[in-house]
């Protein structure tokens, strides 16, 4: 090794001593802060940590719990018990209030919804629609689409298009060609009928293997 090359590795050598040593001296001078720094990263991990198996989980199972019997009454129509208990058991409110932050507690708002709907109470229901979000797309287009049920019951004919429209625009299988239906319907009802025909004509293009295209023939043939 030349001399050039020694000196060079030499001063390398050392400014990595140099380097390090400063690093030491920083950390014990800091010594402190570094070890309360440390301590608090290890109770927001233990909190975190307890928040979720101690308090967020089993919520979830109380939630799951208590909207069960709310659901039973809604599989046999039974929408008033449904929405407010019967006394001994929670109605879809209860869960809203008591596990709102929860899936149940999410789920209990479209149930809730469309038991509204049911009752005749059309602006809580689209409220309680608008409120529900999910991360099944379904369940949304669907919840989209019952708002303009309500909103058409109200009288809003446009706010009533406008729902149906962002429902049937999801492209889901099941629930799109529904709405398709209503927004041609809807369109029928206000004298549009090349909107109408459009709608109903979207049915038989982009959903013929679903239940509502086997009458698509007869909407078509209101509109001609």
């Amino acid at each position: 090794m030349s001399n050039k090359s020694q000196n060079q590795t030499e001063k390398g050598l050392q400014e990595v001593e140099v380097a390090v040593s400063r690093f030491e001296q920083t950390v014990e001078k800091n010594q402190n802060v570094i070890l309360t720094v440390a301590a608090v990263i290890l109770v927001l991990i233990a909190g975190i940590w307890a928040y979720i198996s101690l308090y967020k989980e089993p919520l979830k199972k109380e939630a799951q719990a208590s909207i069960f019997n709310a659901q039973y009454y809604f599989e046999v129509d039974s929408f008033q018990l449904a929405l407010n208990g019967d006394g001994m058991n929670d109605g879809f409110l209860q869960v809203i209030d008591n596990y709102g932050s929860t899936p149940a507690g999410e789920l209990a708002k479209y149930y809730a919804g469309i038991c509204y709907l049911n009752l005749g109470q059309f602006a809580e229901a689209k409220d309680m629609l608008k409120s529900f979000s999910s991360d099944d797309e379904t369940l949304n287009t669907m919840a989209m689409g019952l708002v303009g049920d309500a909103e058409s019951e109200l009288g809003n004919a446009e706010a009533a298009v406008s729902a149906y429209k962002k429902a049937a625009k999801n492209g889901n299988e099941i629930a799109s060609p529904i709405f398709l239906k209503k927004l041609g319907d809807a369109y029928r009802a206000a004298g549009n009928k090349a909107e109408a025909k459009a709608a109903y004509q979207s049915i038989k293009d982009n959903y013929s293997r679903s239940n509502v295209a086997n009458e698509v023939e007869k909407f078509l043939a209101t509109v001609e």
